[in-house]
């Protein structure tokens, strides 16, 4: 029963952020940084599940799996890898499309700068589950964003 629901969860999961980052590459770095607030802020990915205020409670739940019963059985480590990849690559492609429009240093690595991108937003769970305020996670995404590497104009 715990599988099936894992199961569920991870399908779900995998299809939020590929639908929410993607576009023609004018607009990706707006997606970008639309998708890095919303997830700190723990609004949920995908539409069936509804927001909530208490962090500790919205912390993903893959993520959670993953930690918790990853190392131990690997069909929950493959579903978490699997739904890792797909999110990864969905942000990474996201950033490829703004490397593309001028908006993101095109000698930057898009596969680095998506697992940046997704710690932040991992850590900011925890972050947020110890009671720090959404102004701190906004500032948190902010400063993330801000970080990401502009072209550089001679």
């Amino acid at each position: 029963m715990l599988m099936q629901a894992m199961t569920g969860y991870f399908t779900r999961l995998e299809q939020g952020p590929p639908k929410a980052l993607a576009g023609p590459d004018e607009g990706a770095l707006e997606r970008l940084h639309a998708y890095l607030l919303r997830a700190v802020h723990g609004v949920p990915l995908t539409p069936d599940v509804p927001p909530t205020d208490d962090r500790a409670a919205a912390a993903c739940f893959a993520a959670k799996m993953a930690l918790e019963l990853g190392t131990s059985d690997p069909e929950v480590r493959r579903l978490a890898n699997d739904c890792f990849s797909v999110v990864r690559t969905a942000v990474a492609d996201c950033v490829r499309a703004a490397q593309r429009n001028g908006d993101i240093d095109p000698d930057a690595d898009p596969d680095d700068l998506a697992y940046l991108l997704l710690t932040v937003i991992r850590g900011s769970d925890v972050v947020g589950a110890y009671g720090h305020s959404p102004d701190r996670l906004t500032s948190i995404a902010e400063s993330a964003f801000a970080l990401l590497p502009r072209p550089r104009h001679h």
